[in-house]
């Protein structure tokens, strides 16, 4: 039995779902950013004590099956990206922190089609978020680049990997964060931010987590 849904029904799923897409961090003030980061830092250690958090889902992310075969698709962007300071391990099973709409950090920088190098253009993004990430005391920032989901999920999971580390890579070398500082993370089009219309451009983005 098909039970028809009312007009302003229909219209409040319509915003409820507008209204759970994450805000992007060029819509936020530097202050804002700061108190998120510091936010995801308690609600993290709190999880990690044991404790259950509203506002933070662990999640346990199981190796991609197809993985050695994604390797060898995206070798073409991999030789563009330099890749010193790998920290996923593409082989094994990640613990992802999904945090609420309202509490994450997530910045829009594009990079060329298939490709894992930052355009000059992009990088006042970057410099804002190095200047705000100097800024806080957060001892270890998870670097998580995501796609839309457009493509296979094992180039997708490759490609956010290859990008998100060279974000990384770019903050060690330009903005002069410790490495030990930073954590680079992909997981492709698990997590959309915008799961309503899944190529959307708000997907593809860079997501910033304060872990401790």
């Amino acid at each position: 039995m098909v039970v028809a849904m009312s007009l302003p029904a229909q219209v409040l799923s319509v915003v409820l779902c507008f209204l759970a897409v994450p805000v992007s961090a060029q819509e936020l003030t530097d202050a804002q950013i700061l108190q998120r980061f510091e936010a995801q830092r308690d609600m993290y250690r709190t999880t990690l004590s044991g404790q259950k958090t509203r506002g933070l889902d662990m999640i346990v992310v199981p190796p991609d099956p197809a993985a050695p075969a994604a390797a060898a698709e995206a070798e073409t962007i991999r030789s563009e990206a330099t890749l010193a300071g790998t920290t996923q391990d593409t082989g094994g099973t990640v613990v992802f922190a999904q945090f609420a709409p309202e509490l994450q950090v997530n910045v829009a920088i594009r990079f060329a089609f298939d490709s894992a190098s930052i355009a000059p253009d992009q990088r006042p993004a970057l410099e804002r978020m190095c200047s705000i990430m100097r800024q806080s005391d957060v001892g270890l920032f998870r670097i998580v680049g995501h796609t839309d989901a457009k493509g296979s999920d094992s180039y997708n999971e490759n490609l956010s990997r290859l990008r998100a580390e060279e974000v990384r890579r770019w903050l060690i070398r330009d903005c002069g964060i410790a490495e030990t500082r930073l954590q680079a993370l992909g997981m492709g089009r698990r997590f959309l931010a915008n799961p309503v219309d899944p190529a959307a451009a708000e997907n593809r983005r860079v997501e910033f987590q304060a872990l401790s």
